[in-house]
């Protein structure tokens, strides 16, 4: 059985929607970040970063005689739980590389800047114009690639359901939190629906409730012995935690950004930003694989 340290938090529902689309056996131990669980030394022993999620899985890969694995991460446990079932990513290797493409773009854009926006916007002691603005040009310029792209697919990596779904979904649900109106994105509001009325992620979704003791279930709508994880959950977001930075020490950071982003460029980062756009749809994001390559990110 897999052992999931985790909060009801879009990283943690990350884990639970794909374990119960793979049917795997798991047991939810919550992590209450309010209230600083994620210091006390349980948690430490099995991640150094102190973030949820993590998993310790006895069986490891190769199966009930395999060596147990202990992962933080979540796009690490991932691409784990997919290779270890064979499932929710694609066996062809330039298949593969495009899955892990996109969930890639999740793991450095989408989930970076969607909680930075949330948190200036919703919780910071001080409202800062230019952080908020900064970080909700980047939530819609997202939703713009992630729409191109879903013109293009019926999911991100293809035509098929997989990981790099499971990982963005999440973020991209309660738009409202983020300003965001899904009509006007089209193609990422058929994804969305599409992923929302899965009974996989409808049970994910509602995972990682907190509770005195651990839960055993299973996934994919199998048993469940105590059912308590089910229900009715608010979330209780990652970026609550705010007193860690001092209202100095969020101008500061602001001041740095707008300076860094003021800079003037210089004629050859000029063309490249001009070249780029037409091999990576990430508005000219670097790196990417030129010539015969295709993956951006």
């Amino acid at each position: 059985m897999i052992d999931v340290w985790t909060w009801p938090t879009p990283n943690g529902h990350k884990v639970h929607i794909a374990l119960e689309e793979l049917g795997l056996r798991y047991r939810v131990i919550p992590v209450n970040i309010g209230a600083g669980d994620q210091f006390k030394p349980e948690f430490l022993a099995i991640t150094p970063n102190h973030r949820i999620p993590a998993i310790t899985d006895p069986d490891g890969p190769d199966g009930p005689d395999g060596k147990a694995v202990t992962l933080f991460e979540s796009g690490a446990i991932l691409i784990y739980l997919a290779e270890k079932t064979g499932r929710l990513m694609p066996s062809d290797p330039v298949a593969r590389f495009m899955c892990l493409q996109w969930l890639m773009f999740q793991m450095g854009g989408v989930g970076p800047m969607f909680g930075q926006y949330n948190h200036f916007a919703a919780y910071a002691p001080e409202k800062l114009p230019y952080a908020i603005e900064r970080y909700g040009n980047e939530v819609r310029r997202l939703h713009r690639v992630l729409d191109k792209r879903l013109q293009q697919a019926e999911f991100l990596a293809g035509p098929d359901y997989g990981i790099a779904d499971i990982a963005t979904f999440p973020w991209v649900r309660n738009p409202d939190r983020r300003d965001i109106d899904l009509q006007e994105y089209p193609a990422v509001a058929r994804w969305h629906d599409a992923i929302a009325a899965r009974p996989a992620a409808r049970r994910g979704g509602a995972g990682g409730q907190p509770a005195q003791d651990a839960h055993d279930r299973r996934g994919a709508g199998g048993d469940v012995r105590q059912d308590a994880i089910r229900g009715t959950l608010t979330p209780v977001e990652p970026w609550r935690r705010i007193n860690v930075m001092t209202a100095h020490t969020i101008r500061e950071h602001c001041h740095e950004q707008h300076h860094l982003h003021r800079r003037p460029r210089r004629r050859r980062d000029c063309r490249a930003v001009l070249l780029r756009p037409a091999l990576t749809p990430n508005s000219g994001r670097l790196p990417f694989a030129g010539a015969r390559g295709k993956l951006a990110g």
